[in-house]
């Protein structure tokens, strides 16, 4: 059984900065592709940021583009999120993904992956 934990939301002020964590375990995440999505009070789920298997390729969402990198150590079994010049339109529970993929591509759409988390909360405050 997959399963993915996040870890590092919390509060901060406009303009800070957190990096989050995804753990997997029960597969290797060296062999998946893996995203970032954040869902705020009221609105859909939407997508953040997604890595390739290898982390050749990446994305962002255009309203991170610049300020939020995605990473990943396979060694560790972990993905990262950082996010750096945090607005307070940034608050949302953020939940990590994956799915199976031993190519370079990349994955934008929820319906994607296949494993979740549970999510972290992140609070942005102006």
């Amino acid at each position: 059984q997959v399963q993915l934990v996040e870890s590092g939301g919390g509060l901060v002020q406009a303009g800070g900065s957190l990096r989050l964590s995804c753990a997997t375990t029960g597969r290797t995440v060296s062999s998946g592709a893996m995203g970032w999505f954040r869902q705020a009070p009221g609105k859909e789920r939407e997508f953040v940021a997604t890595i390739s298997w290898r982390g050749v390729s990446t994305k962002n969402a255009d309203s991170v583009k610049g300020r939020f990198t995605i990473s990943r150590d396979n060694a560790k079994n972990t993905v990262y999120l950082q996010m750096n010049s945090l607005k307070p339109e940034d608050t949302a529970v953020y939940y990590c993904a994956t799915r199976r993929a031993l190519n370079s591509n990349i994955y934008l759409r929820e319906d994607e992956y296949d494993y979740w988390g549970q999510g972290t909360q992140v609070t942005v405050s102006s």
